[in-house]
């Protein structure tokens, strides 16, 4: 099992979050790994992460994008997925590195989207040309979404 540290940075760059993480399939263009909640169980009003739960993560170094497929700790039931609009994630050996652009969407099971953050979106600095990448992405999702292809 080789081990993947996760760096979630904010706009700027500077980290926000890290943690372990274990590699699962790894591409040119991008990984997938294992990790789990290691925080405080954090209530969204849609879902709860619960310290435990198993999140299958997808990082591209070729998209505006990450999508993190969420499952129960316990039971292993799929909570829904999570994708962070992000600038393309640098992928190294043994590190990942993502510029999260808070603009986030929340697919359940059944399909309901819902996006996210969109207040703390508009607030950043970004340049018109980020903002286009970010937007499309999100349509991006979206057409995912509805065609059920999101990884797992």
């Amino acid at each position: 099992m080789e081990q993947i540290t996760v760096y979630k940075l904010n706009e700027a760059g500077d980290i926000a979050w890290q943690y372990p993480a274990i590699l699962l399939q790894r591409d040119s263009s991008w990984v997938r790994l294992e990790a789990f909640f290691n925080r405080d169980d954090l209530d969204l009003g849609f879902t709860t992460f619960n310290r435990g739960d198993r999140f299958v993560e997808t990082f591209y170094s070729d998209r505006w994008y990450n999508v993190f497929a969420v499952h129960d700790g316990v039971n292993g039931d799929l909570k829904g997925w999570y994708c962070n609009i992000c600038r393309p994630a640098r992928l190294g050996d043994s590190t990942v590195r993502c510029e999260d652009l808070a603009l986030d969407l929340w697919v359940a099971p059944e399909g309901q989207v819902r996006v996210l953050d969109e207040d703390e979106f508009e607030a950043l600095a970004l340049d018109a040309r980020e903002r286009r990448h970010c937007l499309t992405a999100l349509q991006e999702l979206r057409g995912i979404a509805k065609l059920g292809q999101l990884p797992r």
